[in-house]
C-alpha cells in the first residue's frame, strides 16, 4: 500500500544514490558495491520513497577542476581516480545543489567510494579513499553559493585525517571528528591536541572514544561537547560525514553503536547534508542504519528501526568507558578554552611555520615525505607551501593561496609558483579567491 498522502516528511529530503557497480578494491574486499545495494533494497521495501517530501536523485559527475580546488595531485587526477570517484564526488555536489538551491531542506549522499582519508596532497589511495568527496563539496558550495562558515562533523569510526588535513589551516571550517581512539585503529591519528594549524587553532576538534563505546557514550559526547561547539560556532551549514563502521556488528572496528543510536546522534547534530563514508557490515547494519539516518534527517520517527539480532545488541557503554568519556569531554572543553600558542610539531622557519611529515598510502603502497611551510601572517590564513616527494615519483612543489588571502600572501604564492616554473620544477598552484589552478 502506498504511503503517499498518509505520511509526510517534516523536512523535505533528497537521497542521492550511487553504488559504483564497476569499482571494488577486490571482489571480497569489504568496500564493495553490496554496501549500498542492500540499503537501496531496504529503503524501497520500507516504502521510503513513497513518503511525501522524500525523493531519490541521480548523481552529477565531478570534474578535475572540482578536485583541483581541494587537492594537489602530482601524478595527475586521471592516474589516481577512476570514473566511480568522479561520480561519487559528483553525488555530494548534487546533494549540495539540492539543499543550497532550495529543492530540498536536507540531503543524504548514499555513495561510494568514500573519501575522508584523502588529504590536501594526493599521491595515491589511502584507507579506500582517492579524493575527498566532502571537501570537494565544500569547495563547490563556497564557489557557487558563497557560504562562509561551514562545520563538518565526521562520525565515521576511523579518524577522518584527510578532511582534517584539507581544512587544517582554514579558520572558517570547523572540523569535528568523533572516532575510535587512534591508538587502537587506523589511521592512528585524531588526538585531542590536534587542534588545527597556527592560524586556525580550535577549528579542528578530535574526540577519540575508547573501544566498545555504545549509544550512551556517543550521545554523551555529542550532547555535551559537539552540540555546544556547534551552537557557539554558529555555522551556516552543517555536514555529517556519516560513516557507519561504528555499528556493533561491523567486522573491522570495535564500537557498539546501534541503528537507533546513530539516528539519535544525527538528530542531535542536525546536519543539512549527510554523506556516507565507511560501514562494512553489509547486511547486518548498513540497510538499517541508513534507513534510520534518512528518517532522522527527514524529521520522522525512527524508533521502530531494528537491525537483525537486535535483541542481542550489546550497544550499552560500560561504566569504565563512560567514566573515560566524561573525563575526556571535560578535558576537551578545557583544552579548547586554552589551546597551545603554537601547535605541536611546528617550528619557526624565518617568518614561516614549518613541519615535516611522512604519509603512507596504504591502498597503493606509496610512501611520501612532505615539508610544509605556512607564512606567519596576521591578516589572513597564510600562503601554504608543501614540498612533496613520493617514492614512485619526483619532487613537486604545491602552492596554496587561501580564501581572503592578503595582498602579500597572494603575491608570495604567485611569485613562488612562477619562480619554480622558470626553474623547470614540477609545481602546482591554486589561488582560491580567483579560482585559478596552474600546473607546470
Amino acid at each position: 500500500m502506498s504511503t503517499k498522502g498518509i505520511l509526510a516528511a517534516r523536512r523535505t529530503t533528497g537521497v542521492v544514490f550511487f553504488p559504483a557497480y564497476d569499482w571494488a578494491i577486490s571482489p571480497t574486499h569489504p568496500e564493495r558495491e553490496e554496501r549500498l545495494l542492500y540499503t537501496h533494497d531496504q529503503l524501497r521495501e520500507e516504502g521510503l520513497f513513497d513518503i511525501e517530501g522524500i525523493g531519490e536523485y541521480r548523481p552529477a559527475m565531478a570534474k578535475d577542476e572540482d578536485f583541483a580546488r581541494v587537492h594537489f595531485c602530482p601524478p595527475g587526477f586521471a592516474n589516481v581516480a577512476g570514473t566511480p570517484h568522479y561520480i561519487s564526488a559528483g553525488s555530494t555536489l548534487k546533494a549540495a545543489d539540492l539543499v543550497l538551491g532550495g529543492t530540498r531542506e536536507r540531503a543524504f549522499a548514499l555513495t561510494r567510494p568514500p573519501g575522508h582519508h584523502a588529504m590536501r596532497v594526493v599521491q595515491g589511495g589511502r584507507g579506500f579513499c582517492a579524493v575527498n568527496i566532502e571537501a570537494t563539496m565544500v569547495a563547490h558550495i563556497r564557489k557557487h553559493y558563497g557560504v562562509n562558515r561551514i562545520a563538518i562533523v565526521d562520525t565515521d569510526c576511523h579518524h577522518g585525517d584527510g578532511t582534517q588535513d584539507v581544512f587544517w589551516h582554514d579558520p572558517d571550517t570547523l572540523v569535528i571528528n568523533l572516532h575510535q581512539d587512534g591508538r587502537t585503529l587506523y589511521p592512528g591519528s585524531g588526538f585531542p591536541n590536534e587542534l588545527g594549524g597556527p592560524n586556525a587553532l580550535g577549528a579542528t576538534v578530535n574526540i577519540p572514544l575508547p573501544p566498545r563505546t555504545g549509544d550512551e557514550g556517543y550521545l554523551y559526547a555529542v550532547r555535551n561537547l559537539v552540540r555546544p561547539l556547534l551552537d557557539a560556532w554558529k555555522p551556516e551549514l552543517v555536514i555529517n560525514s556519516a560513516g557507519q563502521d561504528n555499528h556493533f556488528s561491523d567486522p573491522i572496528t570495535d564500537m557498539r553503536l546501534s541503528a537507533q543510536g546513530y539516528a539519535a546522534l544525527v538528530e542531535t547534530i542536525d546536519p543539512h547534508i549527510a554523506v556516507l563514508e565507511g560501514g562494512y557490515s553489509i547486511q547486518g547494519a548498513l540497510p538499517y542504519v541508513n534507513l534510520a539516518v534518512l528518517l532522522a534527517l527527514a524529521g520522522l520517527d525512527y524508533s521502530n528501526v531494528l537491525e537483525p539480532r537486535a535483541e542481542r545488541n550489546n550497544s550499552r557503554t560500560g561504566e569504565k568507558e563512560m567514566e573515560y568519556i566524561r573525563r575526556l569531554t571535560g578535558e576537551m572543553q578545557d583544552l579548547l578554552r586554552h589551546p597551545e600558542a603554537v601547535p605541536h610539531g611546528y617550528e619557526d622557519d624565518d617568518g614561516w611555520w614549518g613541519r615535516n611529515r611522512q604519509v603512507f598510502y596504504d591502498t597503493d603502497g606509496i610512501r611520501e615525505e612532505q615539508y610544509e611551510r605556512l607564512r606567519q601572517c596576521t591578516d589572513c590564513p597564510g600562503v601554504l607551501l608543501v614540498q612533496t616527494r613520493a617514492d614512485r615519483g619526483g619532487q613537486s612543489l604545491c602552492v596554496f593561496s587561501p580564501r581572503r588571502a592578503c595582498a602579500q600572501c597572494k603575491a608570495t604564492a604567485e611569485g613562488t609558483f612562477h619562480t619554480a616554473r622558470k626553474k623547470g620544477l614540477q609545481a602546482e598552484y591554486y589561488n582560491t579567491d580567483d579560482d585559478v589552478y596552474l600546473r607546470t
